[in-house]
């Protein structure tokens, strides 16, 4: 069972940067396709970005491409999540999942493809 635990979550301004990282237990999340989700305050989970395996093939919400980039190290497994330009509406707490099954978009947007996740970390955008 592979384990992930994210952090660099916090309290930013509106227009302000932040890094994300998910870091995994077991090298096996090498060749597994990496997501990540977030969760507002009574809202369903949604998706944000999703790489492969390799890290040379990615795929974004259409709400933060262009802004967000998802991005991995295998030597040191663990997968990042760039936030640019962040908005009010982008707070929420922010979840990283792994797939084994193949990088497979647009099905990387469904949770139900994703076979673990981590507890998550609060990032808070304010305006």
């Amino acid at each position: 069972q592979v384990q992930l635990v994210e952090s660099g979550g916090g309290l930013v301004q509106a227009g302000g940067s932040l890094i994300l990282s998910c870091a995994a237990s077991r090298r096996t999340f090498l060749t597994d396709t990496m997501g990540w989700f977030r969760q507002a305050p009574g809202k369903e989970r949604e998706f944000v970005a999703a790489i492969n395996w390799s890290g040379d093939s990615t795929y974004y919400a259409d709400s933060v491409k262009g802004r967000f980039t998802v991005s991995r190290d295998n030597n040191k497994n663990t997968v990042y999540l760039q936030m640019n330009s962040l908005k009010p509406e982008d707070t929420a707490l922010y979840y990283c999942a792994g797939s084994r099954s193949g990088f497979t978009p647009p099905t990387m947007a469904f949770a139900v493809k994703y076979d673990y996740w981590g507890q998550g970390t609060q990032v808070t955008v304010s305006s």
